[in-house]
């Protein structure tokens, strides 16, 4: 059997996500690190956009002429892992409602929170004057994350979810800009949450960096178990 290929940059929150899906559905996939500036040609002729994480699923077809499958968005990675295997009912499968108030969380991230988050971080690296008008733009979906975990241990209930691992890397680089900002603001909750994850198994396993794939040509089988 042909694993499925997963093309990956190591610190890029969106890959990030996708990584900690596989390794949470106990996939197993060919992983291929690569850098922005020198993007594989292999990559490119099935995701044009140019863009991790991308996903190349062996074709289903016997012809050669049918493609292969490509998934090339983070959170279509995710679910498509998830729905494979569940193993710790990150869906919350038993609640109807609960999957679309994700996606719905996870959007808000994507298409808002994560542009306000890199004017942050952009403020902050080239000493803009706008830095604190920046990080208040931040600071209302913060606070829900905030406001969330004050009534219990993860996003959703008393168990991680798939919003727990989509936003994990988000909520990171958050707390990096101004670190001691952060560590002195009203987060507690939010920090015992991200301190959590940071110092899992998990995370370190996802986080684990591998020579580049044009470098070394290396199959890395990535997930299985954790």
């Amino acid at each position: 059997m042909t694993l499925p290929i997963l093309y990956s940059l190591q610190n890029c929150p969106y890959a990030m996500r996708a990584r900690l899906a596989i390794l949470l559905a106990k996939q197993a996939v060919l992983l291929r690190p690569i850098v922005m500036k020198n993007k594989p040609d292999e990559m490119l002729a099935v995701s044009p956009k140019g863009t991790v994480p991308v996903l190349v699923l062996e074709s289903t077809s016997e012809s050669l002429d049918t493609p292969s499958q490509v998934i090339d968005e983070s959170l279509d990675i995710m679910l498509w892992a998830l729905r494979r295997n569940d193993p710790e009912n990150l869906l919350y499968a038993q609640q109807t409602d609960a999957l679309p108030e994700m996606l719905n969380l996870i959007a808000y991230n994507d298409q808002y929170f994560k542009p306000d988050l890199e004017n942050y971080k952009d403020a902050k690296r080239y000493h803009h004057q706008d830095l604190e008008a920046c990080r208040l733009r931040c600071e209302p979906f913060i606070q829900q994350l905030e406001q969330r975990l004050s009534q219990q241990d993860f996003l959703m209930g008393q168990h991680p979810s798939l919003l727990d691992y989509a936003l994990l890397p988000f909520v990171r680089q958050f707390s990096k800009v101004n670190r001691q900002l952060y560590l002195q603001g009203p987060y507690t909750h939010l920090q015992a949450w991200l301190n959590r994850h940071l110092q899992s198994r998990l995370f370190s396993k996802a986080m684990f960096k591998h020579p580049l794939w044009l470098d070394t040509q290396q199959a890395i089988v990535f997930g299985e178990s954790y």
